[in-house]
């Protein structure tokens, strides 16, 4: 069965989001080991984070068993046996697959899955606690999540001249310690605290040690009512703080709920933008400019707006939330239906920036920019929150009479086809109706478990 989209405010979802399942159908390959998701047009290979943000909230739902082999393909044996998150040069983007599996397990029901994940999660998270926690701080070294080009970092650690393009070969970038490298932190110690409960064990230390991480970002990365960039771990600017804004770190803060309701509008306002839409790190580093944006500086990835768009909707924010469904929107149809991997700023027309003093190529079909609006659409607009005990529903407000819908959605050995239906006036939160029956005050709205047709209907109030 095909999953389907429509909104009434938004005629061209329907075939914005069948576009993103198809490229990400394009790019579920197969090798003699089995089937799996690659990170797109361009590159051959899965890779340890396009794999887990390609999953989660994503082809997870869409394609659970392409979404639990892509996982899997991504770990590793170490010389004693264990199984853990592939240990390549670029840690920092490691722990997000614990995100990801935890996710795929809450939203496939499978248990024997989230034991593999506690597993592999708490096995990979004792080497990169090891190795990157840094104790003076309190927190997790290492570059921003999807930032392994120099372009993404400021001078000092990057050079003006940027001889190379590895974040690694510069000695300072080993030990920046990035806002959303440390809120993935949290949001992996706080999967693990939930999968030990489910499983039955002691969870106190990964608490602990969430709340840890939590507070020390409050305390070395907070910038008055915001967050900066990263804070600088070696060299002359040991201990100082880098006020760019970081989309990702900013967005991922929110949407993990490390940014309190009542400054969430504020910090998403504060994520950099173009007029083609979000843009990774803002403003340009002193060596880059609007005419020559660098690659993972000031450029439009759309699997980083789609997380700018994701806060919005968690903060209840619909005019934001559709405001990225729209740029996205733009960028895409531009590329004549095509899901590139990078957009200019400005022009928005693909656009792969500059990096080491010439303009990179933005590759085709990139899996994680159709995801992303993907995961938008399912976990933002339509708000759906998956759990060891089953689903919830916690959409975007909307206008009145406004509705979106979700055919055919796989939960499990479900189907459902859900409703979300903009009405004058919900208090306490959304009433939701599972067949007919008000199910709003239930812990779960469709429970682990549940098998065959059903039909969802969420009533929700008005945008404010």
């Amino acid at each position: 069965m095909t999953t389907t989209v429509g909104a009434s405010s938004m005629p061209w979802l329907t075939e914005l989001y069948a576009l993103a399942q198809e490229t990400l159908d394009r790019n579920v390959v197969r090798d003699d080991a089995g089937p799996f998701i690659r990170a797109g047009g361009g590159y051959a290979d899965p890779w340890t984070r396009d794999a887990a943000l390609n999953c989660w909230g994503a082809a997870t739902l869409l394609r659970p068993d392409d979404a639990r082999a892509t996982l899997l393909r991504v770990c590793e044996r170490t010389p004693d046996g264990r199984l853990v998150v592939a240990q390549d040069d670029q840690w920092w983007d490691q722990i997000v697959w614990v995100l990801a599996a935890t996710d795929h397990a809450w939203a496939t029901g499978d248990d024997e899955f989230l034991a593999t994940a506690w597993q592999v999660g708490r096995d990979s998270l004792e080497i990169l606690h090891r190795e990157r926690f840094r104790p003076r701080w309190g927190l997790y070294a290492g570059p921003a999540l999807m930032q392994d080009g120099i372009s993404g970092l400021p001078a000092g650690p990057a050079t003006a001249d940027e001889p190379t393009s590895f974040v690694l070969d510069y000695p300072d970038a080993h030990e920046v310690m990035t806002l959303s490298t440390n809120v993935v932190y949290v949001a992996a110690l706080r999967c693990l605290e939930a999968a030990a409960h489910r499983l039955g064990h002691d969870a106190s230390a990964l608490a602990a040690r969430a709340d840890d991480l939590a507070a020390a970002i409050e305390e070395h990365l907070r910038d008055g009512d915001n967050y900066g960039y990263l804070l600088h771990g070696s060299g002359p600017r040991a201990g100082t703080l880098d006020r760019h804004r970081e989309a990702a770190g900013l967005a991922l803060a929110v949407v993990v709920g490390l940014v309190p309701p009542e400054r969430s509008r504020q910090v998403i306002a504060s994520i950099g933008r173009g007029p083609a839409g979000v843009v990774n790190v803002a403003p340009h580093f002193d060596r880059y400019d609007d005419d020559r944006s660098g690659r993972h500086n000031a450029m439009c990835w759309p699997m980083v707006m789609g997380l700018a768009g994701l806060a919005s909707a968690v903060s209840g924010d619909r005019a934001g939330t559709v405001r990225t469904l729209e740029d996205l929107h733009r960028l895409v149809g531009a590329r004549g239906g095509r899901f590139d991997e990078l957009y200019d700023p400005s022009t928005g027309l693909a656009h792969g920036g500059w990096q080491c003093g010439h303009v990179w190529p933005s590759e085709p079909d990139q899996t994680w920019s159709a995801t992303s609006l993907l995961r938008l659409v399912h976990l933002g607009l339509v708000g759906l929150v998956p759990s060891a005990e089953g689903l919830r529903f916690s959409p975007v407000p909307l206008d009145v009479d406004e509705s979106v819908e979700l055919r055919g959605l796989p939960y499990g050995a479900a189907t459902l086809d859900v409703t979300v239906r903009g009405v004058t006036e919900v208090r306490g939160g959304p009433v939701v109706l599972v067949d007919g029956a008000d199910v709003s005050d239930d812990y779960v709205h469709v429970p682990a478990g549940a098998t065959g047709a059903h039909r969802v209907e969420v009533l929700v109030g008005t945008a404010g």
